[in-house]
């Protein structure tokens, strides 16, 4: 004789599903407790939260009031808390786990082979360099240590009419800068070499060098947040005073730079340095509306007249 067993406990209820609203509300909350550091594509837990919650919904833009009551499923809802779990358990930069961000408009694809992008001199390359240089007669462009590509990208949309070099020592970050070069179809316009700063490059002259090379110093390193563990150490640390690629670019990039040309660099912290141990030379320090500096400009002029001081 077969048996039947009876349960005398109820199930389990299911967690009550959250709208929108809720979710982005409570991974605000979290993150917020969690004392995180921010400054790698967003810079509050609000942001942080919002960039989660859309990436596994497939959000854009503006939220109505609609979306915002709308219920996702549980099965997003578990994928979003996870995701919040990993960002306060490992330390990992949001966009290194949504593997998206934004640079100068433009939405590009990261990962932990490149360093995150966040220059403010995407705020120059909107501007087309202007007034440092005319726009209309610029018809090359170096980007040394592109890593994730994103400068060199930016540089091809401003200056259509224009081809870019783009060059880097680490072949995983260019593998990352290849898939946004092919998301853009720049195809040979746009030329990603393997490089160690100009070594791999032939004889040739460009309008705009620019570059966000590693400008931190060991002290500096050693004092980082963990956050910036994930990111190649090697596209961050420069040296024990930063200065390792700074000098390399005041050295070399004049040969390469076209009469009228300009050198464009961020050195970040390392800007104090910079200004005192080349105290006499003629840097522009830009300052930029969204915020950030470090950036230096110096025309091809300045660097041969200023060489023999290297």
């Amino acid at each position: 004789m077969s048996t039947t067993r009876v349960s005398h406990t109820r199930p389990p209820e299911r967690p009550p599903l959250r709208t929108v609203a809720d979710l982005l509300q409570d991974g605000t909350r979290r993150l917020s407790k969690a004392r995180l550091h921010y400054g790698h594509g967003t810079d509050n837990p609000g942001d942080d939260a919002a960039a989660l919650v859309f990436h596994v919904l497939g959000l854009e833009g503006e939220l109505d009031a609609a979306t915002l009551a709308w219920q996702p499923g549980l099965r997003a809802q578990c994928q979003i808390q996870a995701l919040i779990a990993r960002r306060i358990r490992e330390r990992i930069p949001v966009v290194y786990l949504t593997q998206r961000i934004w640079f100068a408009g433009l939405p590009m694809y990261i990962d932990q082979r490149a360093l995150i992008p966040r220059s403010p001199i995407a705020e120059l390359i909107e501007a087309g360099f202007a007034p440092w240089i005319d726009p209309d007669k610029v018809t090359r462009v170096l980007d040394v240590g592109t890593g994730s590509g994103c400068i060199a990208i930016a540089c091809a949309l401003a200056f259509p009419q224009a081809r870019v070099d783009a060059v880097d020592i680490s072949e995983q970050a260019l593998a990352v800068a290849h898939i946004n070069r092919r998301a853009y179809a720049l195809g040979r316009r746009l030329r990603l070499l393997q490089s160690d700063y100009f070594s791999a490059l032939a004889p040739a002259r460009y309008d705009i060098i620019v570059s966000n090379p590693p400008y931190v110093g060991t002290a500096e390193f050693g004092r980082l947040p963990p956050e910036y563990a994930h990111e190649p150490a090697g596209a961050l640390w420069s040296g024990h005073d930063g200065m390792d690629a700074v000098q390399v670019l005041l050295r070399e990039a004049r040969r390469f730079l076209s009469p009228q040309g300009i050198l464009v660099v961020e050195v970040g912290n390392t800007e104090t340095t910079v200004r005192r141990r080349y105290r006499h030379w003629p840097f522009v320090w830009l300052e930029f509306q969204r915020g950030g500096g470090g950036v230096f400009v110096l025309t091809a002029a300045d660097l041969n007249r200023f060489a023999k001081d290297l």
